[in-house]
């Protein structure tokens, strides 16, 4: 299983980027996805999830309103919609990818499998 994030970048505050997560490897049709994030000298913290189906997001509460999570009609891709972006959301974002858990379980970076190689969101004051 392989997961490629792009659509990093530098962006001044208030600004918006885009990433995308594509996933290869195996069948993803029951798979839910997420974004986290781990800044300088911090520790890797939850962003956004995704069910298998798409019809369930969940987010963490200092984005909650900024960013948007969506799947593809083709249920290997996740795209994560980054709006009024802060000095804070600086880190390395990176997409995760487990097969079915419970919905209290999506927000813990234990319950992914499959990670991809982050890519580095930085935005300026």
């Amino acid at each position: 299983v392989q997961l490629q994030a792009s659509g990093g970048g530098l962006v001044q505050a208030g600004g918006s980027l885009r990433l995308s997560c594509a996933a290869s490897g195996r069948t993803f049709r029951d798979w839910d996805m997420a974004w986290f994030r781990q800044a300088p000298g911090k520790e890797r913290e939850f962003v956004a999830a995704i069910r298998w189906s798409g019809g369930t997001t969940v987010y963490a509460d200092s984005v909650r309103g900024r960013f948007t999570i969506s799947r593809g009609n083709v249920k290997t891709m996740v795209s994560l919609q980054m709006n009024s972006l802060k000095p804070d959301d600086t880190a390395v974002y990176y997409c995760a990818t487990t097969s079915r858990v419970a919905y209290s379980a999506l927000v813990a970076s234990s319950s992914y499998d499959y990670w991809g190689q982050g890519t580095l969101v930085t935005v300026s004051s």
